[in-house]
């Protein structure tokens, strides 16, 4: 019996460990891609980093410690203030992948996944001042 319970948990833990690695790679997939990474700089150089700014205003930047955090595989910090992409940009760009949305945050392009919100990939030095 307690042969047939070790055997039987051993296969749980293989199908378990198998479906996470699955999913880590499945998720690690969603980047930008070389398409929109040249549309978004290219846009941004044509339009200025003001163009997605309330008012024009430059905005005060992010605490060093919340900062950090705005990296791939993180997800993104609670109360955070985000602002989508301008229009014109989200016109000339192919829609992100299903479940994610592109956003800026403290002069950095984010695309994140919706419902766990986690960073899935991060463009910094693109929203220049």
């Amino acid at each position: 019996m307690k042969r047939h319970i070790a055997t039987v948990f051993t296969a749980l833990l293989a199908v378990f460990t198998l479906s996470t690695m699955a999913n880590a790679e499945i998720s690690v997939g969603i980047v930008f891609s070389a398409d929109e990474i040249r549309i978004i700089g290219a846009w941004y150089e044509d339009h200025g980093a003001a163009s997605h700014r309330r008012g024009g205003k430059k905005q005060k930047g992010l605490p060093p410690g919340i900062a950090k955090n705005l990296a791939r595989g993180k997800p993104l910090p609670p109360g955070i203030a985000k602002n989508y992409l301008p229009d014109g940009l989200r016109a000339t760009l192919p829609p992100p992948p299903k479940g994610h949305e592109r956003i800026v945050v403290d002069g950095k392009i984010l695309l994140v996944e919706i419902a766990s919100r986690v960073i899935r990939d991060v463009l910094i030095d693109i929203v220049r001042d």
